[in-house]
């Protein structure tokens, strides 16, 4: 039967490379139970380390390679924002003139019900469920204190009105949630919520409906500062980024001096599996399958499968190990479905620059760089990889 080895890209190391891998495995057994899947960890041999805690490491900006009429998603946007800062809505929402709040002074106030709704609610079995799927249970609790707890929540509450209490409670849930996978990050965990963006806006969604019994939506207030904000991002061309910065993180930096032992390691892999083997590469993983295929005949392989990858890219600035700008692939090279992502600035199209590539993109919904390690949980890359499996 076949067997498929995953190799990873830049910086994956630890449980992150488990966990990942779990994914993988886990969604091959479920199309075909008799598939092999492998491991093949060369990061925790051969990959770098930030010796002085990134200091060398400069910062980039990138945008997506769209029309400039064109903007992001606004809630692609808004989470970008959440996940560097989880009370960054309830800030924003802080904002909103107090006069727009209650004025009623008798009786329960629309503060008192959130207030009340958020500390005091019990989880549904739905939401329990979706938690549990998610991989943030146990430190679920821990964000709803958080949050509940903040300066930003506290200033949110009495500006709270009646016509608003469902938009507010969409706020605290999306508030919740992001907390939650920042702890989880934090402990140096990776549960399946943090790169998929269904599951997250399901666990949302049932947040929401377990405090307001109301529909997720976000308030045309809010839409319409994201929507500017979305314009900004995308003002610039990913060509003119491309132009000024190559995104080459450390592990590439290393794989272009030392590359070799990496490849043999990959080679030692492929050697022990039972063929036919298919190549699962992401990222920095590419790059060495291609250069080694491109290097030698290995009958084994049958199918590369190259995710995030930016094989390509060097090779068109003439930087890929194998072969130098304008070389062929070699007639023994493998058939080679290469995978992108619009949002991941890491990925590129392979099929514009060696003949016989098959390019298939992919939407996570993700901002950069979390769109970077998103493709496990989109249902189109798998559907891609299950149609050319041998």
């Amino acid at each position: 039967m076949t067997t498929v080895i995953f190799v990873h890209g830049t910086g994956v190391r630890g449980r992150e490379y488990e966990e990942t891998f779990q994914i993988i495995e886990q969604k091959i057994h479920a199309h075909n139970p008799d598939i092999t899947v492998a491991p093949c960890v060369w990061g925790d041999v051969f990959g770098t380390k930030l010796n002085a805690n990134g200091a060398s490491v400069p910062l980039y900006d990138g945008t997506l390679a769209l029309d400039e009429v064109e903007t992001e998603d606004p809630d692609v946007v808004l989470w970008g924002e959440l996940y560097r800062d989880p009370l960054y809505e309830l800030r924003l929402l802080s904002l909103k003139s107090i006069e727009e709040g209650s004025s009623n002074p008798f009786g329960e106030q629309p503060a008192d019900r959130l207030q009340r709704q958020v500390e005091n609610f019990t989880p549904t079995a739905e939401l329990e469920a979706e938690l549990s799927k998610a991989g943030i249970t146990g430190v679920f609790g821990e964000a709803r204190e958080v949050v509940i707890h903040s300066q930003a929540y506290e200033e949110v509450l009495p500006i709270v009105s009646e016509s608003d209490l469902n938009e507010y409670s969409a706020v605290v849930a999306r508030a919740i949630v992001a907390e939650a996978m920042l702890i989880s990050e934090q402990q140096e965990k990776f549960p399946p919520i943090l790169t998929d963006a269904k599951l997250r806006d399901k666990v949302v969604e049932s947040l929401v409906l377990t405090l307001a019994e109301a529909q997720l939506g976000l308030g045309d207030w809010l839409v319409k500062p994201l929507l500017h904000l979305g314009t900004n991002y995308v003002k610039r061309r990913r060509g003119a980024v491309t132009d000024k910065v190559s995104p080459m993180p450390s592990d590439i930096l290393l794989y272009q001096t030392r590359g070799e032992k990496i490849r043999a390691f990959i080679k030692e892999q492929i050697a022990q599996a039972e063929p036919p083997v298919v190549l699962l590469a992401h990222s920095l993983g590419g790059i060495a399958c291609v250069d080694l295929l491109a290097q030698q005949p290995l009958s084994q392989v049958e199918l590369l499968v190259t995710v995030g990858s930016q094989a390509p890219f060097l090779y068109e600035i003439n930087a890929l190990y194998s072969l130098e700008y304008g070389q062929p692939l070699p007639e023994y090279f493998p058939e080679w479905l290469n995978i992108y992502d619009l949002r991941d600035f890491l990925s590129y199209v392979g099929s514009r620059i060696f003949p016989n590539v098959q390019d298939v993109v992919v939407d996570s919904k993700q901002p950069f760089p979390r769109s970077h390690g998103a493709y496990w949980t989109n249902a189109k890359t798998w559907e891609a990889i299950f149609a050319r499996l041998p």
